[in-house]
């Protein structure tokens, strides 16, 4: 099984890059971490946001390997504490099938992409920058999987 980040956005500060590779390196061989970016669309004074967040589910989808579980991240989602998460990591061991963590543009994710998901995971009821998600989502799963297997890095 791998994870697999499928999120908007394809300019970060460098801090975003670091911070995902720094966690994403951390994992496994046996659980890979990778990161598929998405470019967002053109948003401007007229542009069709309804239409623009269609075309960045559309290819969000076409990113998900055939047979993958989805997990989108929403504000609305369920929170899981580490030790939830890391049951759910477990779980979705057992299963076998990788797993896209589906992270959408400042509107949000299509409805395509919710409809597709298997489960809404929300990280906090705040809003957070999209850039900060995929640090903060990354370390979050570094630490379930580090609960997983007794690593010393998760000590409560």
């Amino acid at each position: 099984m791998k994870l697999i980040l499928i999120a908007v956005g394809t300019k970060m500060p460098a801090w975003v890059q670091t911070g995902f590779e720094e966690y994403a390196r951390r994992f496994p061989r046996d659980l890979p971490f990778e990161l598929i970016e998405i470019a967002a669309g053109k948003r401007g004074k007229n542009a069709d946001i309804k239409r623009i967040l269609e075309q960045e589910g559309e290819k969000m989808l076409a990113a998900v390997p055939k047979g993958s579980r989805v997990v989108t991240l929403e504000v609305l989602g369920q929170n899981w504490t580490s030790p939830q998460l890391a049951g759910k990591l477990q779980e979705w061991q057992q299963d076998g099938r990788d797993v896209c963590l589906l992270v959408g543009g400042p509107e949000g994710l299509a409805p395509a992409c919710i409809a597709a998901s298997e489960a809404k995971w929300s990280l906090s009821a705040l809003t957070l920058p999209h850039p900060m998600v995929r640090v903060v989502m990354a370390e979050a799963l570094y630490r379930a999987w580090s609960i997983s297997t007794n690593h010393p890095y998760h000590r409560e």
